[in-house]
């Protein structure tokens, strides 16, 4: 993969559905950019925690949803096979899916799991690198407002305690370095994207691996959050508001944000009916209370959702 070194390097930091859209997003604009994301490693749920429990493998499925978003193909037909998809009948496979099983079984089979994740590139002919933020095997823990110590990525986006309870500390145990690919590729980026997604299980979580902080420092890259307008009234007991979220997340970067990028769609009935069907609820952004630039734009699909194609126009006019 020869690239200019004249080309504007963009990293996608963080985990699951958000950075893939962020990666569409990217992608999709008309532009020779050098695209890679470093992913989060910390996820213990669904197949992939099975997956980790029974072959004792590094996570698959942030990196693999990375990995589909970087294909010029229809990533919603590659999601649906590679990952939507659910194997149901078929004994110990019911309930993983193809891309998590192609990222551990050629792990295993060739005892390397970097060239696995460049295997799955070439399949689906990737336009750029993803690489997993640390090679160690670690779990995400928080110390939540009360004091207690909740351990593993899947108990935290699907908590079973009081959520009432607000997480106020996060960090990796064991302690992991930063893959030295993820820091080489954050030390030479222009912009760094962050986000979408949940705040601690998805984005604070890329950010705890030693070295992290270090690679930011070093790049000089401008730093972006993207910020939907959403978060899951289930999910992980973080901020409600976008502007305490970037307080939070500045507390794990080695300095301020540069820019929000701030979805201020307003929800028409059915769009609110069908964020109601997902459990989802509305996040507010008092800007006045951002220290850095907030950009603001509509980038809701038509229905409800993220667009990664509205994101993207939004994305060109502050990238180029």
């Amino acid at each position: 993969m020869n690239q200019s070194k004249s080309m504007l390097k963009i990293v996608v930091v963080g985990g699951g559905n958000g950075t893939a859209i962020t990666l569409n997003a990217v992608k999709k604009i008309d532009a020779d950019l050098q695209i890679s994301a470093v992913v989060s490693m910390s996820d213990s749920g669904g197949s992939t925690g099975r997956l980790r429990n029974e072959f004792d493998t590094l996570p698959p499925g942030d990196v693999m949803r990375a990995v589909l978003a970087m294909s010029p193909y229809h990533y919603p037909l590659l999601k649906k096979i590679f990952y939507k998809n659910r194997f149901e009948g078929v004994g110990k496979l019911d309930k993983h899916n193809l891309g998590n099983l192609f990222l551990v079984l050629t792990e295993k089979y060739n005892s390397d799991y970097i060239q696995s994740i460049r295997a799955l590139e070439q399949s689906i002919d990737a336009v750029g690198r993803v690489y997993p933020v640390t090679l160690n095997k670690t779990d995400l823990v928080a110390e939540l407002d009360n004091g207690d110590v909740i351990k593993g990525e899947a108990e935290l986006d699907e908590p079973e305690y009081d959520k009432k309870l607000r997480i106020k500390k996060a960090w990796l145990e064991p302690a992991a370095e930063i893959y030295e690919d993820a820091a080489k590729t954050l030390e030479e980026a222009d912009y760094i994207l962050l986000g979408p997604g949940s705040l601690y299980t998805s984005i604070v979580a890329t950010t705890l691996a030693k070295g992290f902080k270090e690679a930011v420092e070093k790049s000089g890259a401008k730093l972006i959050y993207i910020a939907g307008n959403a978060r899951h009234t289930d999910g992980e007991t973080g901020p409600k508001k976008v502007d305490v979220a970037v307080k939070e997340l500045e507390s794990y970067l080695p300095r301020k944000l540069d820019m929000v990028v701030y979805n201020n769609h307003k929800l028409s009935e059915k769009e609110q009916d069908f964020y109601n069907s997902r459990g989802w609820e509305p996040i507010p952004c008092d800007i006045e209370n951002c220290d850095c630039e907030v950009v603001q734009g509509g980038f809701e699909r038509s229905g409800g959702g993220l667009c990664d194609e509205k994101l993207s126009g939004i994305l060109k006019n502050i990238i180029l």
